[in-house]
């Protein structure tokens, strides 16, 4: 597994795994232990998932040192200001059954998430978690944080993915040193990536898949990635992306796929704002 260094000297694995949708407690901690059996170590998830506790159960039962884990989970925007954020740790921590956090994140750019920043940056200097950072926050905002922060965020977890390439955000956060991490890399397998002709010709090249060939590409460009799949064979087929390298021209045709348009979230639009407000934690 490959290795980013966060901007607080933390590394993280460029490829995690992802249980977005998995709020089914058995299935969920069957396809963490998978994850971890295939060779995961990076497990991504969030309060609103409904499946904390069962990604606790997996990483307790695998009996892989916790030193060896990066867990990751995010606060809600019903879970956002200084009190509800400090509270919403907690009960995160207590449900995964961890005594720190490797990365606390904010899930969305909404509500009081100034407050929560400032518990966080607090959870951080006690030691609690290890890195602290956002999710889904687009460039006015997140510039707008750094300028009223004490600690930079170390990650920020957009929709990437190679019709939504964010060029200009990666651009920015390269340069705040924040780095830049792909939910849906595999863009939930819409507008037919799985069989799309581009990726398809290069993975005959390699004997790799579209998928690989997209993951590789996020790797390539610095990014990482939280694949989710239920289906042990997809996990090792994701999992297995470091034994070849795509070429200059290769990079270049998948850059000409881009639309420069949300696929999935679009924060701009009120109505899918009206949404997640409307979304409550199942925890």
């Amino acid at each position: 597994m490959d290795y980013v260094t966060l901007n607080n000297g933390i590394k993280m694995p460029m490829q995690g795994f992802g249980v977005f949708q998995v709020p089914d407690a058995d299935i969920c901690e069957q396809a963490v232990t998978e994850a971890l059996s295939v060779g995961y170590r990076f497990i991504d998830t969030a309060s609103v998932y409904g499946n904390e506790q069962a990604v606790g159960t997996a990483i307790r039962k695998s009996g892989i040192p916790r030193e060896e884990m990066f867990i990751t989970t995010k606060a809600w925007i019903s879970e956002m200001g200084y009190d509800c954020t400090l509270r919403a740790f907690d009960a995160s921590l207590s449900r995964l059954r961890l005594e720190y956090l490797d990365l606390y994140l904010i899930h969305m750019p909404f509500g009081d998430y100034y407050g929560a920043w400032r518990a966080m940056e607090e959870l951080y200097n006690s030691g609690r978690v290890r890195a602290i950072g956002v999710c889904n926050f687009e460039l006015d905002r997140l510039i707008d944080l750094c300028h009223n922060a004490k600690v930079i965020p170390a990650v920020n977890q957009v929709e990437i993915h190679p019709y939504t390439q964010q060029t200009e955000a990666i651009r920015m956060m390269q340069s705040l040193c924040i780095q830049a991490e792909a939910w849906a890399p595999l863009a939930e397998g819409r507008k037919g990536l799985f069989t799309n002709v581009i990726l398809s010709a290069i993975g005959r090249k390699y004997r790799k898949t579209a998928a690989q060939v997209v993951l590789r590409w996020l790797q390539q460009r610095g990014v990482v990635a939280i694949p989710k799949s239920v289906h042990k064979e997809r996990m090792i087929e994701n999992f297995n992306v470091g034994d070849f390298a795509l070429t200059e021209d290769d990079m270049i045709t998948i850059t000409a796929m881009n639309t420069d348009k949300s696929l999935i979230l679009d924060l701009r639009s009120i109505a899918e704002i009206e949404r997640l407000y409307g979304i409550e934690c199942k925890n």
